[in-house]
C-alpha cells in the first residue's frame, strides 16, 4: 500500500471528531477489555441511524455504551435502543454514559442475558437497524436471528469484519478469521441483502434488507 493511501485512510479514520462522552466511554469499554467501536465506526453507524430513519435498533453487545451513544445520536427523538449483553457490568457502565450524554431512560432498553434467548423473544419484523458486536462464534446465529427481527429496507451491521486485517488474508485459517470470512461471504451471495464491507475500524459489513 502506498503512503498516499496509508494517508487517505488514516485521515478518513479521523475525519469525524470524538465528542467527550463517546470517548469517555470508549476509554472505560478498554478498560473493560470490551473492544469498543472506533469513532470512524461509530460515525457510519450514527449515519446509517439517520439515513433509514431507525426509530427501533436493537444492539448485541453494549458494551461500556460507545455504540449506543453514536446510534442514539442519529436516531430520530422517538427512536428507541434495545441493547443487550451478557456483562451487567458493562451495562452499568452504558448506562452511566447515556446519563451522561442526557438521553432519556425512556430512549434506551438495556437488557442483561444471553443474546439469544433475549432475541427469541423479540418481535419479527420491528426493527429498522441491527448492530452486532459480540461474541464471535455467534455471529452466524446472531445474524439469523436480526435478520428475522429486520423490517424490509432495514439494516444489518457487523463490526469486526475484517478482524485485525486476517480475514482478507488466505493464509490465516484460525477458527474465527475462517468464521468471519465465511460468513461474509455467505451475506453477500444472500439474493435478500444488498451488502458492501466498509474498511473502516476492524471492517464494518453493511447489509440491507430487501
Amino acid at each position: 500500500m502506498s503512503a498516499n493511501r496509508m494517508s487517505s485512510l488514516a485521515y478518513a479514520e479521523d475525519f469525524v471528531a470524538e465528542d467527550p462522552v463517546a470517548e469517555a466511554a470508549r476509554l472505560r469499554g478498554e478498560e473493560f477489555g470490551a473492544a469498543p467501536v472506533a469513532p470512524a465506526v461509530g460515525a457510519v453507524l450514527r449515519m446509517l441511524a439517520a439515513a433509514l430513519p431507525a426509530r427501533a435498533v436493537v444492539e448485541i453487545g453494549t458494551g461500556a455504551g460507545t455504540s449506543g451513544l453514536w446510534l442514539l445520536a442519529g436516531m430520530p427523538p422517538d427512536g428507541v435502543l434495545t441493547t443487550i449483553d451478557v456483562e451487567a457490568e458493562h451495562q452499568r457502565a452504558a448506562r452511566e454514559a447515556y446519563a451522561a450524554a442526557g438521553v432519556p431512560h425512556t430512549r434506551t432498553r438495556v437488557i442483561t442475558g444471553r443474546a439469544l434467548d433475549v432475541l427469541a423473544r423479540m418481535t419479527d419484523g420491528a426493527y429498522d437497524l441491527a448492530f452486532v458486536d459480540a461474541e464471535k462464534s455467534e455471529y452466524p446465529a446472531y445474524v439469523a436471528a436480526a435478520t428475522r427481527l429486520l423490517r424490509p429496507g432495514g439494516a444489518l451491521v457487523l463490526d469486526n469484519m475484517l478482524w485485525h486485517d486476517k480475514v482478507a488474508d488466505p493464509a490465516a485459517r484460525d477458527e474465527v478469521t475462517r468464521g468471519l470470512r465465511e460468513l461474509g461471504k455467505a451475506i453477500r451471495e444472500d439474493e435478500g441483502f444488498h451488502t458492501t464491507l466498509l474498511p473502516v475500524g476492524d471492517g464494518l459489513l453493511v447489509a440491507v434488507k430487501r
